[in-house]
């Protein structure tokens, strides 16, 4: 019998991967990932953690498998937390999410699972993995969930060869109803329990609240850039190589106060990120003002109206060599060579045609259409049909 570890986090999804995984046949053990001691930021006076390990223990008991609790705050605040402020300090936008599952989920918790002699560790995320075999060598795919409306690949996108050899997915077959519908069978304590929406294990908190922790606010003003401003119309067409044009058209347009008009004050630039419509506080326009970009060191939040403001599209983005992630190694981009993909900047956006071309300083991510709000600091994902090939962040 293999041994699985299941991260049981208290949520349907996981209890009903490890009732699958002992259905066939593997010795299942369920551990919870304690990753945050500081209740001054949740949103409500409720112990989110708590009911949830305490959630998973049920489920465990109900299941009939091993259970315990693995204290990993430490590390998470060091690999997650600050590495979220630092980002936010910098004026990027970070996905914890997909770090958590890189650093946390899969590294630390995997090397505790490993050391408790698991075989594999297994997840409840709506993805699969296949395996394929290459010049006699096994290589591990990370496969869409089956369920479109759920697929999570997106959020195992920095996951490594090493990391996809040892992990299980069982639940990436099934949908996100067929999942209820076992936990209900069961009589699972999970079975109707909300999806959590707050920071990958930290609980119900307020972004804002938990950044100003650390990052103090700073006043600061508001502009509105109009569509019609210049800077929009100048539009360059002739390139002397393929390389120039892409750099054009992953540009970051440098905006100054002067451009626009002071529509109101906001509380530090750092809590608003490209994109963001809501609470920015300005009322009074025809349309909606979205952010289109912020400058953290002169503290400026720069908004315009409407989600088709040109100050929000773009086609193309750039990724550094140094924030390059290939999942299929043996599919990576050499110079000059290109790749037709589909690709998404962000979880649950629909996948869109895209090209990638690799330049001597990382690699360009050339889309079809016009996306919105590629914000820095996210990460970008691109697949080959249903197979997810690589990822990288948005510099």
């Amino acid at each position: 019998m293999k041994r699985v570890i299941v991260g049981l986090s208290g949520g349907v999804d996981s209890s009903v991967a490890a009732y699958l995984l002992k259905q066939q046949g593997y010795e299942v053990i369920g551990l919870f990932m304690k990753n945050w001691h500081d209740d001054s930021v949740t949103i409500s006076n409720e112990c989110p953690w708590l009911d949830d390990s305490n959630d998973a223990m049920l489920v465990a008991e109900k299941l009939g498998i091993p259970f315990q609790t693995v204290d990993l705050s430490e590390q998470y605040k060091e690999r997650i937390v600050d590495y979220m402020f630092n980002e936010y300090e910098r004026g990027r936008t970070p996905n914890p999410d997909v770090l958590c599952n890189r650093e946390i989920k899969f590294d630390v918790f995997m090397k505790i699972a490993l050391e408790l002699g698991a075989d594999y560790v297994a997840t409840g995320h709506y993805c699969r993995k296949g395996t394929i075999k290459k010049d006699g060598k096994e290589i591990y795919q990370l496969l869409a969930g089956v369920d479109d409306n759920k697929d999570q690949s997106y959020f195992l996108c920095q996951l490594s060869q090493e990391q996809l050899a040892k992990s299980l997915f069982p639940i990436g077959e099934l949908t996100k109803p067929e999942v209820r519908d076992i936990a209900t069978e069961l009589d699972l304590i999970t079975a109707e329990k909300k999806d959590s929406q707050g920071l990958c294990f930290i609980g119900k908190v307020k972004l804002p609240d938990f950044l100003q922790q650390q990052l103090k606010p700073k006043e600061g003003v508001i502009v509105e850039v109009s569509k019609e401003q210049d800077i929009y119309n100048d539009i360059q067409t002739d390139f002397n190589s393929e390389e120039e044009k892409l750099e054009y058209l992953s540009r970051k347009i440098d905006y100054k106060v002067d451009l626009g008009k002071v529509v109101g004050k906001h509380q530090g630039a750092h809590y608003f990120t490209k994109g963001q419509r809501k609470g920015l506080g300005v009322g009074g326009t025809v349309e909606p003002l979205f952010v289109i970009d912020t400058d953290v060191k002169e503290n400026v939040i720069y908004t315009g109206q409407g989600k088709e403001h040109p100050g929000l599209l773009k086609k193309a983005l750039f990724v550094s060599n140094e924030e390059l992630h290939w999942v299929r190694e043996d599919l990576k981009l050499e110079l000059d060579e290109t790749l037709e993909v589909l690709a998404r900047i962000r979880y649950r956006q629909s996948l869109q045609k895209a090209t990638l071309h690799k330049v001597d300083s990382g690699m360009y991510v050339e889309f079809e259409e016009f996306q919105s709000a590629m914000a820095e600091g996210q990460f970008v994902a691109w697949y080959i049909n249903d197979e997810l090939i690589g990822s990288g962040v948005i510099s």
